[in-house]
């Protein structure tokens, strides 16, 4: 089981930064592998009650990175950006901009990634900083900390069924 902690921090009312750091059971590199290879996202990136339909990764920086998020209620959720920085097995930045179910651009969001070895276990951080304007943006933005821990929560249990 993950230790956990998280935090968040509006630095703005149109701007939220969350850090989380979770500490996994397994080794860095499958920790990486599950943030790098699409088909494996598409089994974790998520919070609870969204689906993946469809998810590119192409991990180098300027590689694309898309993600569709499916709230079977709601509609389709879409993340479109690009790698910034890969440094295998230890770094990743994505920057992206995450669209509303119509299709409309809603917030820009960096993603640092952040990946340590403890011993045959992995010390992660995501860093995630997102700016929007509205209604729609600001309530994107009150759910973001509940989102990663939910989308965290996924990546424990796909890295646990991974081993």
């Amino acid at each position: 089981m993950a230790a956990r902690a998280g935090n968040a921090a509006a630095a703005k009312p149109n701007e939220r930064t969350v850090t989380i750091t979770r500490v996994f059971d397994v080794p860095r590199d499958l920790v990486f592998k599950a943030w790098t290879d699409a088909e494996r996202i598409a089994q974790w990136w998520a919070p609870k009650g969204f689906t993946i339909p469809a998810c590119e990764a192409d991990p180098r920086p300027g590689g694309i990175f898309r993600l569709c998020m499916r709230w079977a209620e709601r509609g389709d959720y879409w993340m479109r950006g690009s790698y910034r920085e890969v440094v295998a097995p230890e770094r990743i930045v994505i920057v992206g901009v995450a669209y509303d179910a119509q299709d409309t651009a809603r917030l820009e969001a960096i993603i640092n990634l952040a990946l340590a070895e403890l011993g045959g276990r992995t010390a992660m951080t995501v860093t995630t900083t997102a700016r929007g304007s509205g209604e729609i943006a600001a309530s994107m933005l009150e759910g973001m900390e509940q989102g990663w821990n939910q989308t965290i929560d996924h990546l424990e249990l796909h890295l646990t069924n991974r081993r």
